[in-house]
């Protein structure tokens, strides 16, 4: 079993896979890798066994991130909207804000 900190390390590590494969041109191979990417953060999220501030949000502000590098605006926003609903510490909370903007800008 997997700590919240592994998976979020390989969901880090799949992401930047993904962003290689994209400034290559290999939008296919750059959507798989930002799908694994977004499979472990949310496994992470799951993973947590302390889900305190601001990890929590974190969390969630990484995973919403991602959902959007995989075109699924609805998780995205499920995931802000879940994150920003604890209360995060206020710079979090402005982060968050700017990505729900960004998703309903998006889409």
């Amino acid at each position: 079993m997997y700590t919240a900190n592994e998976l979020h390390i390989k969901a880090m590590d799949f992401s930047a896979l993904a962003l290689m494969e994209q400034s290559r041109g290999n939008t296919e191979d750059a959507d798989h890798y930002f799908k694994k990417a977004l499979a472990e953060e949310l496994a992470a999220i799951e993973a947590l066994e302390d889900s305190s501030e601001p990890t929590f949000s974190i969390l969630h502000r990484s995973a919403a991130t991602l959902a959007l590098d995989c075109k699924d605006p609805r998780c995205a926003e499920q995931l802000v909207a879940k994150a920003l609903a604890r209360d995060p510490y206020p710079e979090i909370a402005e982060e968050l804000r700017d990505l729900l903007e960004q998703i309903y800008f998006q889409f």
